[in-house]
């Protein structure tokens, strides 16, 4: 019997040793040994999902005959273990063999026992398997007993869920049916890609670099002076590798990086550290961590990729410093390039012509290395799931950029299969560039607005070669995160004055300042218990009027003579908000028109994002000129799931009922008042969901750039007629799951499977 005082010291113990196995079989065999040692029972079994034969599999067992592991098998609702499965709860049973659904299975030898307790292995609300303890004499297992079992089993279905998605589980599909190891990852730039692996390491560690105490305090600052210098010639040397491939504008990451090692007080934090008594390594590493930390307390990943640059800049300062000498790997032909951490700079190492697909086990689309991928067209993964990431270099690799699969060592046939859809992707691509200067229009004649969401100065390139008609969101907070103070007027200004320039005459449309809530600046912190319906977004602005009307005199000034700009205020929920924040508006811009007679006025609109909005859009199109729905956060709050949460991931889809009701309201009420609307986010690159957007009437919608020729490929091929229907039969659907599988093969049968897949067609 486990006592309630020792339960957690137990189930901490089991944990850790399952976690430190050298396999999953191993692991299996550990946890059921350790159960029945912990439980003081006679037997502990596990059983698990066959998701190719289907029903569960006997995987380990202690006090059951050695032949029936991998041989007993039980369908849901078969036996008591299957019966565990099927009802989706724990079933305590003092004298098994009394129960109707009680099987006997000669191969364990379970005659033996009465006591039975089973309890499902469940991960995001799908049995993966049952864990079973039994005992000789007829008792009912007391409730402490369940409660164990229960708890250890919840603990433990993560790594059964990564264990079957990776294919690591043997025994429970045969090998004849394994087509290659697998993981998964998060799509980041789409495409296929087939290649031998090149793992890429780390420069250099910083976390395992000591403080030392040093003799020389100017020759430690020297050293540091010059790993500087050297450190910025190794970035200066990798952006000129990419003068040919990329255009100017994407060198501007590289950029970036120089000028953090250009910054006055990165040097001077380091210095500083030096002069208490610390040699370089150790002041650089100190610096170093501060920035990575703060960077990544930002919950918002489009901010938090970032550390990832710190770091690497970090790691080449210091390997300079110790005087490393660095040998450039052979890259082959068709490297599929793969990291822990990827960076920018690493990937501007390989060859342009020889990377055929990048995999980096930490980071997300939003990456600095993600955004170059899509501008390269490399199929790119990131967050990859791994545990034997050195074992992989060398091998033939697979990357499936459209659903995040990694295949390492596929058979011949999967081989075959991914290589035939790499060839339709170039056909694909070569058709959609035709595209480039055609109208998103349908075939009865609604024209849409296609145009791209951007915070970077590498977007801009990628956004005019697809075509787009300018920019729907551009977040100003990134330009405020690169800054170790409030930027000035001026800095301001130059930033915005390039995005509109390059986008003239079409549109521009320039959020204002949208921090807080995950989005924190290191100069400004706001700390609060829930940041997500805290001082964030207008709420920030509007109580800092100082901050507010510099950033607003620098849009406005940034227009001058271009006349193109947008700006849209975020995180509206009321609209005493709005009124506040037109007359700061019209303040600035009365500033900036006494010194620029006929200085056209920009258009206002306001994002909605939140359930207040959705309810108060007519009012709020009475007194701005447009509305535009941030799809990502308004999906977030109306569903309350946060997105970034794995646990609740899977409950995250724009597609949901209520979504699709809110945003039909919001478009009605804005054309009610003779105001457009238009949608960013990842809803509004989605081929399934713009067939809806369509229907509903959205004059714009704004999406990252290589979305865009997909979209424009879908209204050029679907009427407004169909696409109205197809949300009239959308609408009658109770769950996203149902409205995605229609959508789906609505896109099938109109020939554009290759939108939601790999292939043409």
């Amino acid at each position: 019997m486990v006592k309630q005082a020792t339960m957690l010291k137990t189930l901490q113990r089991i944990v850790e040793e399952v976690n430190n196995a050298r396999g999953f079989r191993e692991a299996m065999e550990i946890m059921v040994q350790r159960v029945r040692e912990a439980m003081n029972t006679d037997s502990c079994s596990v059983y698990l999902r066959d998701r190719k034969q289907g029903g569960y599999v006997l995987l380990a067992a202690e006090g059951f005959r050695e032949e029936a592991v991998g041989k007993v098998r039980v369908a849901p609702g078969e036996g008591l273990t299957g019966l565990v499965a099927q009802r989706e709860e724990p079933i305590n049973l003092a004298d098994a063999a009394k129960h109707e659904h009680y099987r006997y299975f000669p191969e364990t030898g379970e005659e033996r026992y009465h006591a039975f307790l089973g309890v499902p292995i469940i991960h995001q609300r799908k049995v993966l398997g049952v864990l079973v303890v039994q005992q000789h004499e007829p008792r009912r297992y007391d409730e402490a007993e369940e409660a164990f079992l229960v708890t250890l089993s919840a603990q433990l279905a993560g790594g059964v869920a990564h264990a079957q998605a990776t294919g690591s589980i043997p025994g429970v599909t045969s090998p004849d049916d394994i087509q290659a190891e697998r993981w998964v990852g998060t799509p980041a730039s789409l495409g296929v890609g087939i290649g031998t692996a090149v793992v890429s390491y780390p420069l250099a560690d910083l976390e395992s670099v000591p403080d030392r105490a040093v003799d020389d305090i100017d020759a430690e600052i020297e050293a540091y002076r010059t790993a500087i210098k050297a450190a910025r010639s190794d970035i200066v040397t990798l952006r000129g590798r990419l003068e040919t491939t990329l255009p100017r504008e994407e060198q501007a990451l590289f950029n970036v990086y120089i000028q953090i090692l250009d910054s006055r007080s990165l040097a001077k934090e380091v210095i500083k550290e030096i002069r208490q008594n610390n040699w370089a390594p150790g002041a650089l590493r100190r610096v170093i961590k501060r920035h990575e930390q703060h960077i990544q307390s930002v919950e918002d990943e489009y901010i938090r990729e970032r550390a990832i640059d710190v770091r690497d800049l970090g790691r080449r300062i210091l390997a300079h410093l110790r005087a490393q000498s660095r040998t450039v790997p052979d890259y082959p032909d068709n490297t599929i390039l793969v990291g822990e951490e990827i960076t920018a700079a690493t990937l501007a190492e390989v060859p342009v012509k020889r990377l055929a697909g990048l995999i980096s086990l930490k980071g997300s689309s939003n990456s600095h290395t993600a955004i170059i991928a899509r501008a390269l067209g490399v199929p790119a993964i990131m967050g990859a799931e791994s545990r034997s990431l050195p074992n992989i270099d060398g091998k033939e690799v697979i990357v499936d950029g459209y659903h995040g699969h990694i295949f390492v060592e596929p058979a011949a046939y999967l081989r075959q299969e991914y290589q035939r859809l790499a060839e339709e992707e170039r056909e694909l691509s070569d058709a959609l560039k035709k595209l480039r200067d055609l109208p998103a229009e349908t075939p009865d004649g609604q024209r849409v607005s296609l145009c791209v969401n951007t915070g970077l100065v590498a977007d801009i390139t990628p956004a005019l070669e697809v075509g787009a008609e300018g920019v729907g969101l551009y977040r100003t907070e990134v330009p405020f995160m690169l800054h170790d103070r409030f930027p000035g007027e001026d800095e301001q200004r130059a930033i915005y004055r390039q995005v509109l320039e390059a986008f003239a005459p079409h549109p521009v449309t320039i959020r204002t300042l949208d921090i807080g809530g995950d989005k924190a600046l290191p100069y400004f912190p706001i700390e609060e218990d829930n940041p997500f319906l805290g001082w964030r977004g207008i709420r920030v602005t509007l109580d800092h009027p100082e901050i507010f009307l510099i950033q607003l005199r620098a849009i406005i000034r940034a227009s001058v003579d271009l006349n193109n700009l947008h700006i849209m205020l975020p995180m509206i929920s009321n609209l005493y908000e709005v009124d506040e924040a037109l007359r700061l508006v019209h303040q600035a811009y009365t500033e900036v028109a006494d010194k620029h007679p006929g200085l056209a006025k920009p258009k206002v609109g306001v994002m909605i994002e939140v359930p207040a909005a959705v309810y108060l859009a007519g009012a709020l199109a009475e007194r701005v000129d447009f509305l535009s729905v941030g799809s990502n956060d308004l999906t977030q709050y109306l569903l309350a799931v946060d997105r970034n949460n794995a646990r609740v991931s899977n409950l995250y889809d724009a597609l949901h009922p209520a979504v699709i009701e809110a945003l039909e309201k919001i478009v009605e009420a804005a054309h009610a008042k003779g105001k457009p609307v238009s949608i960013c986010g990842e809803l509004a690159g989605d081929p399934a969901a713009a067939i809806l957007l369509l229907a509903m009437g959205f004059d714009t919608l704004s999406m990252n750039a290589t979305g865009l020729p997909r979209i424009k490929w879908v209204i050029r091929n679907f009427t407004r007629k169909k696409a109205k229907a197809l949300l009239a039969d959308v609408k009658k659907m109770d769950n996203t799951a149902q409205v995605r599988e229609y959508l789906d093969k609505a896109i099938e049968e109109a020939g554009l499977g290759g939108l939601i897949r790999a292939g043409k067609s």
